[in-house]
């Protein structure tokens, strides 16, 4: 059964964008902005947003500027998109493109921000981005943000020389293309950006199924550009060194870790829990977890949805704006 509509809409440099939305069965007590993690697309959750809509909150989705049928939909594609080919400015530019969608959507009803990985992180670095109106206006809206197992730090980072050199190469080369082999090192060392940014099938689950339901996901390719590779790397760790001092003190956020995530660091979500100023602030490390902990069998997927969904509706009365 559909539980949700489909749309293409236009967004920032007239890039057409696949989106979903789920709407709650009565008016929308709250929505939220969902962004979804490195080289997979937000098909991936249609176990997750039913679970938001049958409590009153809407959940708008979008796949990603590089990825998913943003990227790969013969069709309905715009013709400059291709896998991979992002960055973080343009990624957080259609972050704000999306808040404003939902808010015209949606009207006045309180808005969070919640991503997963690479997601995370850029849902964490939106609101400490130096703005000017009207961008300021869109982060002292939000009601929200909830980052599970974000992209801060890897949990084993590369080596700084080879990030250095890959780093110089995206200067020349943003669009370029490398390997992203999900069942080694994701980029090998010849081409001078070495790091591992997806991850082995069996370490993103304890379920077998999802693995292999990964692995043969045609909307999955494991390639990712220069500048995405590595704007996405910078981006983490410049929030965890100093963006956070931008973080709104009155904008609530929980942190969601896995703490045996082979993928990304459980540590430094804990050293960035320890650093924001938010004066509401909740760190919930999972013992045991894997990376997509909304995957994990044995109730954890259950446990993590509806942490997420009482967060939300914990914080949806009307509260102070964020102060900047």
């Amino acid at each position: 059964m559909t539980t949700y509509s489909e749309s293409w809409l236009v967004g920032p440099q007239r890039t057409q964008f696949y989106t979903r939305t789920y709407h709650p069965a009565s008016a929308p007590k709250g929505v939220v902005v969902f962004v979804h993690g490195f080289i997979e697309h937000i098909a991936r959750y249609e176990h997750v947003f039913p679970a938001w809509s049958a409590r009153d909150i809407a959940v708008f989705a979008y796949d990603q500027r590089g990825f998913g049928r943003t990227a790969l939909d013969s069709e309905r594609k715009s013709k400059n998109s291709s896998y991979a080919k992002t960055s973080w400015k343009e990624q957080l530019q259609d972050l704000e493109w999306a808040i404003g969608h939902a808010k015209r959507e949606f009207g006045s009803i309180p808005l969070f921000l919640y991503g997963h990985s690479m997601g995370g992180a850029l849902v964490l670095a939106f609101p400490t981005r130096e703005h000017t109106p009207p961008e300021k206006e869109t982060v002292t809206g939000l009601a929200g943000v909830i980052a599970t197992s974000p992209l801060i730090l890897q949990a084993k980072p590369a080596a700084k020389a080879a990030r250095w050199i890959g780093g110089k190469a995206s200067l020349l080369m943003p669009s370029l293309t490398i390997p992203a082999d999900v069942n080694s090192q994701v980029v090998t060392s010849s081409s001078c950006c070495s790091a591992r940014l997806t991850r082995p099938s069996q370490d993103i689950s304890h379920d077998e199924a999802v693995g292999v339901a990964y692995m043969k996901d045609p909307m999955v390719k494991p390639v990712g550009s220069l500048r995405g590779i590595s704007d996405m790397l910078d981006g983490g760790e410049h929030l965890l060194r100093t963006e956070y001092t931008r973080w709104p003190t009155d904008l609530p956020v929980l942190l969601v870790h896995g703490s045996d995530d082979k993928v990304t660091s459980a540590k430094a979500s804990e050293l960035l829990y320890q650093r924001l100023p938010a004066k509401d602030r909740k760190l919930s490390i999972y013992e045991g977890g894997y990376h997509e902990l909304h995957n994990e069998p044995d109730g954890v997927k259950e446990k993590l949805i509806e942490e997420c969904i009482a967060w939300v509706e914990a914080h949806l009365s009307p509260s102070i704006s964020p102060k900047l």
